[in-house]
């Protein structure tokens, strides 16, 4: 099974890494004249980044194009369900950056290495 993001398989599952960073608190100081101390209201958790890190084949430079185009139209500011092939499942992601990495041509095709970062924003 291959890596799926909303049910579609874009990915080679081999060279597929994901990285999850810790997720991050937010909260608001305050301080009051003539009190000492300061006020501290914790607004909980926010989003938290993933990073996924892979390779992509491709026989063509038309056939490369495609796939980057479909998997940039993911950038559109909406959320995502990522699934791993081994079953790891990450919702609520918003795809921030796209980039490639690495390009080799080989005599099978184009390979190119590739770094997406998420946020997840809803945990």
């Amino acid at each position: 099974m291959s890596a799926t993001l909303d049910g579609q398989s874009l990915f080679e599952e081999q060279e597929l890494e994901i990285q999850i960073a810790g997720f991050n608190r937010d909260s608001i100081e305050r301080r009051v004249p003539g009190l000492d101390g300061v006020l501290s209201i914790d607004l909980g958790k926010r989003g938290r980044k993933i990073r996924q890190r892979g390779t992509l084949r491709a026989v063509s430079r038309s056939q490369m194009d495609s796939r980057i185009s479909t998997i940039t139209a993911y950038m559109d500011g909406n959320t995502h369900t990522l699934v791993t092939g081994k079953g790891e499942k990450f919702d609520n992601l918003r795809m921030d950056v796209f980039t490639v990495t690495k390009e080799e041509i080989s005599g099978s095709g184009l390979c190119w290495d590739y770094e997406i970062v998420y946020t997840q924003v809803v945990v």
